[in-house]
């Protein structure tokens, strides 16, 4: 019978000959706490044990407990599930100039916060903040980490003490557990509600004035929609209402979009720049949504608004860091340029057609030998464009067990997140990059291989 005085000492199993591998790969700190926990294992599991493993049994699971530790959580993976904005998988992959443009910002020193020309110390906010009003008409530009912060900031330096008017319809909550009504809160904004659910007039807008209201805002519909017996004012014309009373109108515009998203066979959604055109004094909106850049809260709008934004204390602490400034900078760059489908993942996938996407299917069944095309639907996802959908073409795989499927995918080198609708293992090739595709195909053929030598 295996006793607990069986389980070799730490010193023992630190001075087995492999051992010294994984000391030199994980240092002597790491691989004790490794030991400790191997020991804590064979003490649960004495019950089920005839024998004490053998010393290089032991390290084996030694190695096996370290590689584990020492795998990062936060991993890239293949995204097969078709829907283009993941929340849970980190929403746009970035274009490859950004990359670039983040690791030369990340590997050297950088021109943050200095002036070549003058040889002084300049400001962070110039450098996304050039390319943000040529794209949209706006007078200044600022960028903190991501929206939820902007629209935060934005209402604790223009609004607090103050009511700010929105109607009932736009009280919206997002992923996370964002609410307008919480932000104000915090903000120090004093929520003024006008309208019903379903209808808001300009009169009531008017009649939040006539009762003190400092600020109207507007709050997209990014992640809903309500439909039938429905009314809001214009844009235009609350800008308008606004602007009579010299009040400001800040738009929380949510997705951010600079191209027209009707182009790809989708519904128009507002871009920033026709929000400004409209009357907008403030726009904030996200920069890996729509706009297919880095995690990003952007404001947009009148200087003057701005400068009082950027000198609150609060910008400090959620202000952007130069990989994400780099990183949008080069997004924006590309935007500008035109080069938006040829370069940014977000629409690079957007702009592929559905006889493009089933040719690739097709050449996946061929390589694989198994599976068949399926006519489906792709997603927008990111809490944009609500019900919005995409055709696409599907590889469908017919297997005995498609969750166990997805599983072993998911355990794979680079891991792939596959859907499981109607008993089959679903891929769109939309989502997936072009330099994942070998690597998506030789773990589907793996899988498959496994599933033949079983049978």
């Amino acid at each position: 019978m295996v006793s607990p005085r069986d389980i070799p000492s730490v010193d023992q199993i630190l001075q087995h000959p492999r051992t010294e591998q994984l000391l030199r790969a994980y240092g002597h700190a790491w691989t004790v706490s490794a030991i400790r926990e191997l020991q804590d294992d064979l003490r649960c599991d004495l019950a089920n044990l005839s024998a004490m493993p053998s010393d290089d049994a032991l390290v084996d699971s030694l190695a096996d407990i370290l590689g584990t530790q020492s795998q990062a959580s936060l991993r890239a993976v293949i995204n097969a599930t078709g829907v283009l904005l993941h929340t849970n998988l980190g929403r746009a992959p970035l274009a490859r100039t950004a990359l670039k443009a983040a690791e030369e910002a990340a590997s050297a020193y950088s021109t943050l916060e200095y002036d070549l020309t003058k040889g002084k110390r300049s400001k962070r906010d110039v450098h996304a903040s050039a390319l943000l009003t040529r794209l949209t008409g706006g007078e200044s530009a600022l960028v903190v980490n991501n929206n939820a912060a902007a629209v935060f900031l934005a209402l604790s330096a223009l609004a607090r003490g103050r009511k700010v008017a929105i109607s009932r319809s736009q009280l919206v909550e997002i992923g996370g557990g964002f609410r307008i009504p919480d932000v104000m809160k915090q903000s120090g904004a004093k929520l003024f509600e006008v309208g019903t659910t379903n209808r808001t007039h300009l009169a009531d807008f008017e009649q939040a004035i006539a009762e003190g209201a400092s600020m109207l805002m507007m709050a997209h519909h990014s992640n809903f929609k309500i439909i039938g017996f429905t009314e809001e004012p214009a844009l235009e014309d609350l800008a308008r209402l606004a602007h009579q009373h010299n009040l400001p109108l800040v738009v929380d515009l949510g997705s951010g979009a600079f191209l027209d998203t009707a182009k790809y066979g989708l519904a128009h959604e507002t871009t920033v720049q026709e929000t400004l055109a409209k009357g907008a004094d403030l726009v904030c909106f996200s920069g890996d949504k729509l706009l297919g850049g880095p995690q990003a809260g952007i404001l947009v709008g009148r200087t003057d608004l701005l400068s009082k934004i950027r000198r609150h204390p609060l910008y400090r602490a959620i202000r952007a860091d130069k990989l994400c400034l780099a990183a949008l900078s080069a997004t924006l760059d590309l935007t500008l340029r035109g080069k938006a489908e040829e370069e940014i993942p977000l629409y690079m996938m957007l702009a592929r057609t559905p006889e493009d996407l089933r040719a690739q299917v097709d050449r996946w069944v061929d390589r694989l030998q198994a599976g068949s095309p399926l006519e489906g639907l792709s997603t927008v996802g990111g809490g944009s464009l609500p019900g919005e959908t995409l055709p696409t073409c599907l590889l469908a795989l017919n297997l005995k067990s498609p969750a166990k499927a997805a599983a072993r995918l998911r355990e794979a080198a680079s891991p792939i997140i596959a859907r499981v609708q109607d008993n089959l293992l679903l891929l769109d090739p939309r989502t997936v990059l072009p330099w994942q595709e070998e690597a998506l195909l030789n773990a589907l053929q793996t899988i498959l291989n496994e599933r033949k030598d079983r049978s």
